[in-house]
């Protein structure tokens, strides 16, 4: 996997060529400051949103039982003001507005998937760009997406291509795992599917293999072969209720994409699966005897926790429950307000 092949699976690359087969979304340019705010390992603090931003942690003891956290003997107060984005802010919510208030968000290539712990639904639904920049603090994905996206590619010791990172905002679809599917494309050819919550048993994905081996085969063929500017690559799809495909995304045919059911080694040199076959080898979890428990459950213990956990840095925590607490203010002051 080169470098170029990872440019070529940003979603501003590939969604103009395949706008009309994927869900509606959003593209907006990512400041610097916007950037570096996200990148800043400091004390956990959102901006963007109509709530107060400064964040207070006070060591004396408070009338309020909530604010009453005695860290230390040190009576100081320190204040620590998040940034604020106006015009960016203003955009994203516009861009929020158009695509029905709810939103799925990502960066050039990857989403905040390990982040859901943080969200009091547990869920990547975003209505604001406060939801949003919770999602992307907490996320390593992210942080990947921004520091080291060439890292793993057979040419890294060459320059890096110049990348202008963006906010991709998609519309919010409900979509049942057990309708997700990745597919693997080399040389033009699409050489296998896997199911892709391979963690869990879905009957139906067993009952209806060959189906919907036609139906993801039949949408390469006519929508997405020949029309990348890659002849290896990954690609992940959605078969809806009435049958239709989707396409979700685009990933590079290496190792930073997740072979899922696959392994690298037997994608790349064969192992089974065979680029003159009629069709794509495909593999779905059997049984519930197999089904697992998610990757991503090692990202849910938040990098502040261990940090509070060895005495790095306390207020860390008070920062997060406060964030909660503004978020549950939030939705009971928006429930307050809907029509009855």
């Amino acid at each position: 996997m080169k470098k170029e092949q990872v440019v070529h699976c940003q979603f501003s690359v590939w969604y103009p060529i395949f706008k009309k087969h994927t869900i509606k979304s959003v593209i907006l340019p990512l400041p610097h400051n916007v950037i570096d705010y996200l990148l800043d390992d400091g004390t956990l603090v959102v901006s963007g949103s109509d709530h107060n931003s400064q964040q207070t942690h006070t060591n004396n003891s408070d009338s309020d039982a909530e604010e009453d956290i005695q860290w230390s003997d040190d009576e100081t107060t320190t204040t620590v003001t998040a940034p604020e984005f106006p015009e960016f802010t203003s955009k994203v919510q516009e861009a929020i507005n158009t695509l029905g208030g709810r939103v799925f968000p990502k960066l050039n290539w990857s989403a905040p998937q390990d982040a859901n712990w943080i969200a009091l639904n547990s869920s990547l639904q975003c209505h604001s760009l406060s939801d949003i920049f919770l999602l992307f603090k907490s996320s390593d994905f992210i942080t990947h997406d921004l520091t080291q996206p060439f890292d793993v590619c057979s040419d890294r010791d060459s320059a890096d291509p110049v990348i202008n990172y963006e906010l991709v905002l998609r519309k919010w679809s409900e979509l049942i795992p057990g309708g997700e599917f990745r597919c693997f494309v080399k040389e033009n050819k699409l050489i296998a599917i896997s199911q892709r919550d391979y963690t869990q048993y879905y009957q139906h994905v067993l009952k209806q293999e060959e189906q919907l081996c036609h139906a993801i085969q039949d949408f390469f063929s006519e929508h997405i072969q020949y029309n990348f500017l890659d002849e290896d690559f990954v690609f992940d799809v959605y078969r809806d209720s009435q049958g239709r495909v989707w396409l979700i995304d685009v990933n590079p045919f290496g190792e930073v994409t997740d072979s899922l059911l696959f392994s690298w080694e037997e994608l790349r040199c064969g192992g089974g699966i065979s680029l003159q076959q009629e069709g794509p080898a495909f593999r779905c979890t059997t049984s519930e005897v197999t089904v697992q428990p998610s990757p991503c459950l090692s990202f849910r213990i938040p990098r502040d926790f261990v940090d509070l956990s060895t005495g790095e840095d306390a207020y860390k925590l008070i920062d997060f429950l406060k964030l909660k607490k503004n978020q549950q203010q939030q939705e009971e002051e928006e429930e307050a307000v809907a029509p009855q």
